[in-house]
């Protein structure tokens, strides 16, 4: 009995010592608009797709179990013929806010153009020289892209290898001519997306994003004010994207994670910062007067 939990002790310790997977990954498949075919498949395409995920290290980085970025992917299938899907992608990514139980949202991005050729119990086979399928590239690409994000937000510039990695499966897919990949299909698709964080005119988004987190979110639990005014000077270097690109990917990709919180930030701050946070905000999204409203009060 002694040896068995002898045994059993050493197997969690050397367990302990392994390197975890760097993601938790809920997958989630809608086929609502699908009638009249078999919905199991879609069960064992959800189950491929996140053990596909979940269990690959990522990258050489050291990441504890309790590490793990926390994302969502939601599928969403329009069509299926002939074991070719025309989908929706909904990826979702956040990461804790130092010395808080907050959980910040790194990246919620719509991909319209996820399409790829899947028949049930078909292997998800990751190759790093090539793209086996357009699933995997899809998937690959995502996964780099959150990663890239929440590394960039620890430290300046930390993403790279992950914005490297996106970019050459970028090109992967631009050669194969497959949708979502081209140059100037959409000014919102997966290459306007890479494009935009490698594009040199762009750095100030990225230490924007470094600002915003590191020195702005993670020291809010030592000084609010502080904290806060480091976000406002980020929010500045947004007014540089917007001056270089005004229909810049980033500017709504900033949108969709981070508005609603930003006006939450400044919901409690002294009257001029919030109407000087309003004054940038409207500028960058004047579309958006509705969750701007509460900068006003």
């Amino acid at each position: 009995m002694k040896k068995l939990v002898s045994i059993t002790a050493m197997l969690l310790w050397l367990a302990a010592g392994l390197p975890a997977q760097e993601l938790s990954c809920r997958v989630q498949i809608n086929s609502d608009k699908i009638q009249g075919t078999n919905k199991q498949v879609f069960s064992t395409l959800e189950q491929a797709i996140t053990e596909y995920i979940n269990t690959r290290k990522w990258s050489e980085a050291q990441i504890a179990p309790n590490e793990k970025i926390d994302c969502t992917l939601l599928i969403v299938v329009n069509s299926v013929n002939d074991n070719r899907y025309t989908c929706e992608l909904q990826v979702q990514s956040r990461r804790p806010v130092y010395n808080s139980s907050y959980m910040t949202t790194m990246l919620n991005f719509r991909d319209t153009q996820f399409e790829f050729e899947y028949q049930e119990f078909d292997p998800l086979i990751y190759n790093e020289m090539t793209m086996e399928s357009n699933l995997t590239g899809v998937l690959d690409f995502y996964v780099n892209m959150i990663l890239a994000l929440d590394f960039d937000s620890f430290s300046f510039r930390g993403g790279e290898p992950f914005f490297q990695r996106a970019a050459e499966l970028v090109a992967m897919g631009e050669s194969s001519q497959g949708v979502g990949w081209e140059a100037f299909g959409n000014s919102r698709n997966r290459h306007a997306l890479i494009t935009a964080f490698t594009e040199g005119s762009n750095a100030a988004f990225r230490q924007l994003w470094y600002d915003y987190h590191r020195r702005g979110l993670d020291e809010m639990a030592l000084s609010v004010d502080k904290g806060r005014a480091k976000i406002t000077e980020s929010l500045n270097k947004l007014v540089e994207v917007y001056e270089n690109s005004s229909t810049s990917v980033l500017l709504p990709l900033f949108s969709d994670a981070k508005l609603d919180e930003v006006v939450n930030i400044y919901s409690e701050a002294p009257r001029q910062e919030k109407e000087d946070t309003y004054k940038i905000l409207d500028r960058l999204y004047p579309t958006e007067t509705k969750r701007l409203e509460p900068l006003r009060k």
